[in-house]
Parts: structure tokens; C-alpha cells; sequence
């Protein structure tokens, strides 16, 4: 197993270009997930100046006199900006005064572009790119890109597929780099536990101003029971003593720590008795996993609660594939009045669609297809492939464009052209 040190992150490249002709670049994405590594490796090599406002110092520079601060900052990182969000004003300012690419690179563990400051404040002056957990190919050191692949109709391989119980262990520690080099699932939980504790505590504090926090735990742990399923969420936080409203804002907060994201329902014109509620999607399987305090010896046992987090898992690892594919892709999910369904439906700028079913088992029956058909049959000539994931290590046709194959080709790295 690797350390965490040293995984090379696939959107390091993506971060030097946008620096090379971009005045302020913002790298987001959840805390522990490995920004705080990278900017400083990209401040040794580049020459940036590295600060952070985790130091209560530079903290407290930053928000008694953002504009003094930025003045006399030349080509620097700005750790955790989302802890004093009036800096951005004050950079734009600088910005303005000084177009030179390269001055500014922040990280948030937050969407700042749901904050009120950040929205307007550096629009057309920077580019945000995004690090979420660990991407299983850059765990294994592959840098094929899944959904670049299949969108040019090539399903990638794994010469040593990931199969059974070796499966199950991978989904359920997820991606976060400090769950990763945990040798056991107790001490994994652990970790998670506290860290899922002390963002809750601490974030949604000073994002949302939330101060009564002990409905927040609750409602999280509510949700992963509904992880991957279309669900009233209005009445499930009624369940625990919440009204809609502040439901739905608790469920804002959790997609702007990059807990959770709101995933919409694919459809066309032709789609008149589609479904149009969106589903929630937890981002990574390992926090799920320990919400819903599942483990290894259950999974093997009884599959039962195991295919929502593999479903969780298979997103996450599309999600992260997005972030750094040479297209443009977004991932939505399609069921129609007539309980056809496709767990992921992954659309190009184009319009063209890629589907994606996610079995938990090694065998496939043909029921397994329906959803993957009808939303061919839907999406006519803008339907690219179907292909249904699954828990074996043959690529196989399985007629009208749709294949089974593999969840280990999720990182391979060789070709199978289709």
C-alpha cells in the first residue's frame, strides 16, 4: 500500500496550466483530501510564497485587514480561504490593479461559490478546479481516464481485476488518504467518526452559522440510510424533528462540505412521465460505510445493505473522473414512471449519453438490462454505450451497445476496443 505522501494527484497538471495564464486559481474540495499536500508541493516547485489560515496569525491578519494583507502579497498560496471569505474582495481588487497570471492560488474546503462574498467578487478572474478523495487510479498509479475512454468507445482493462471480498474492502475504506493508510476497519472508523465530528462542528458553523449543531449528526445519519435512493427528504427530516426548510438547508450545508451532491434526473422532450425528483449521492463510500456502520464480515454474509455504498463508490470514483477528463461531463440518473432505472447516466457536452448500472454480484441476468435498454431506446442516436459494472473479470457484449464489464476497469489503464 502506498503512503499518502506519495499518490500523485491527476489534476497536479490541470493546476501549473491554469497558473501559467489564470491570475487566481482556487483548488476545492472536502477537507483531509489531500489539497493541503499538493499546493505545497506546487508552491516548492513554482515559487509561491505558502500561507495558511489555519494559523490563527494569519487568521486574524486576513480578517482585521484583508486589503493590507493582500497588498503585500506577491505569487502566493492562500490555505483554507474560506475561513476569512473577505479576503476575496480584496483580491479582486488586486487583481484588477495587476492582471499578471499566477498571483493567487487558494484552496477551500468549502464551495466558496456559495458564499454571498464569493459569487460576484472573482468572476472571469479565476478558475476552480476541484480535489476530491482519492481516485482508485491514482491509489494504483493508472492515469487513464474511465470516461474518456468510453465516450470514445473504449472500456478500459485492469490486468489484475479486483474481485469478491478484495472488492468489498476497497469500497468500503473509499478514498480519503488518512482512511487508506489505517490498517484495520476499527481504526478507519475511528478516524472517520472524528472527522466527520469535527467538520460538522466546525464548518457548518462558520459557513452556515448553524449553532445549534445536534440535529446535524442526526440528519446526516438519516440520510445514509436513503444514500443512492429517490427519497422525500422534506419527510425524513420531519422524522427527527426538522421542517422542510431547514432541511433542505442542513442538505446545502452537507453538499457544501463535499458530504453529499444533489444529483438531477436525466431526461429529454420526449420524457413526459419521467420522474423529476433528484437524488442525494454520498461522495465517498468509506464515510458512508461508517454511518452506516457496515462491515466487511456483514458485506460477505449478506449483501443486502452493500449494493447502496458500491453504488456510492462507483459515483465517487465517476465524480472524480470528471474532474480531471480532457471532456466536459455531467453525471445525472434516469428513472421513469414505470420504475425503469440506470444507477448513473453520464452526458458530454454534445449531448451524447454513456449508462452505467452497478451490480454487486459476479453473475448478470437479463433483468439486469432494462433500464440500460429503455434509456437507449430514449436517448435514440444520442445513446453512446450502456454498460453494466460488476463483480467479475470478463468484458463481454451483451448486445444493441451494451457491455458488461469489470468495476476494476473503473482503473485500468490498457484499452479494450469495443
Amino acid at each position: 500500500m502506498n503512503t499518502p505522501s506519495i499518490y500523485l494527484r491527476h489534476i497536479e497538471p490541470r493546476i501549473v496550466q491554469a497558473l501559467e495564464d489564470t491570475p487566481v486559481v482556487l483548488l476545492a474540495g472536502p477537507r483531509q483530501a489531500g489539497k493541503t499536500t499538493l499546493v505545497r508541493q506546487i508552491a516548492a516547485t513554482n515559487g509561491l510564497r505558502y500561507l495558511t489560515l489555519d494559523d490563527q496569525l494569519t487568521l486574524m491578519a486576513a480578517r482585521e485587514d484583508p486589503v493590507g494583507m493582500i497588498r503585500y502579497l506577491e505569487r502566493s498560496v492562500i490555505d483554507e480561504i474560506q475561513r476569512a471569505p473577505q479576503l476575496l474582495l480584496a483580491i479582486k481588487k488586486s487583481v484588477d490593479e495587476d492582471r499578471r497570471p499566477g498571483r493567487f492560488l487558494l484552496t477551500g474546503s468549502a464551495n466558496l461559490m456559495s458564499l454571498p462574498t464569493a459569487a460576484d467578487s472573482l468572476a472571469g478572474r479565476m478558475e476552480t478546479l476541484s480535489l476530491l478523495p482519492l481516485s482508485q487510479s491514482e491509489i494504483e498509479g493508472r492515469t487513464a481516464n474511465w470516461i474518456d475512454s468510453v465516450f470514445s468507445e473504449d472500456i478500459l482493462k485492469s490486468t489484475n481485476p479486483t474481485l469478491g471480498e478484495f472488492l468489498v474492502e476497497r469500497v468500503l475504506r473509499g478514498g480519503y488518504p488518512e482512511m487508506i493508510s489505517r490498517a484495520s476497519a476499527k481504526r478507519r472508523s475511528t478516524w472517520a467518526r472524528q472527522y466527520l465530528d469535527a467538520i460538522i462542528k466546525r464548518d457548518a458553523r462558520d459557513l452556515a452559522g448553524i449553532k445549534k449543531l445536534d440535529q446535524l449528526p442526526r440528519f446526516l445519519s438519516a440520510l445514509a440510510q436513503t444514500a443512492g435512493q429517490m427519497c422525500n427528504y422534506t419527510k425524513l427530516g420531519g422524522q427527527i424533528g426538522l421542517d422542510g426548510k431547514t432541511a433542505s438547508r442542513y442538505i446545502s450545508v452537507f453538499e457544501q462540505m463535499y458530504l453529499l451532491k444533489r444529483v438531477d434526473v436525466w431526461a429529454n422532450n420526449r420524457l413526459n412521465r419521467v420522474v423529476k425528483t433528484p437524488k442525494l449521492q454520498f461522495i465517498d463510500s468509506g464515510l458512508l460505510t461508517t454511518l452506516l456502520d457496515l462491515s466487511a464480515n456483514e458485506v460477505l454474509q449478506d449483501r443486502t445493505r452493500f449494493g447502496n455504498v458500491l453504488e456510492t463508490f462507483v459515483f465517487g470514483e465517476l465524480l472524480k473522473h470528471t474532474t480531471t477528463s480532457e471532456g466536459y461531463y455531467r453525471l445525472m440518473y434516469f428513472r421513469d414512471a414505470d420504475n425503469y432505472e440506470v444507477d448513473v447516466v453520464i452526458e458530454n457536452a454534445a449531448g451524447q449519453l454513456v449508462g452505467v448500472e452497478v451490480k454487486a454480484s459476479a453473475t448478470v441476468k437479463e433483468s439486469d438490462l432494462r433500464g440500460l435498454k429503455k434509456l437507449a431506446s430514449l436517448a435514440s442516436n444520442h445513446f453512446k454505450m450502456g454498460i453494466l459494472l460488476y463483480d467479475g473479470d470478463e468484458i463481454m457484449p451483451l448486445g444493441s451497445g451494451i457491455w458488461a464489464a469489470p468495476l476494476s476497469s473503473l482503473w485500468g489503464q490498457c484499452s479494450v476496443i469495443s
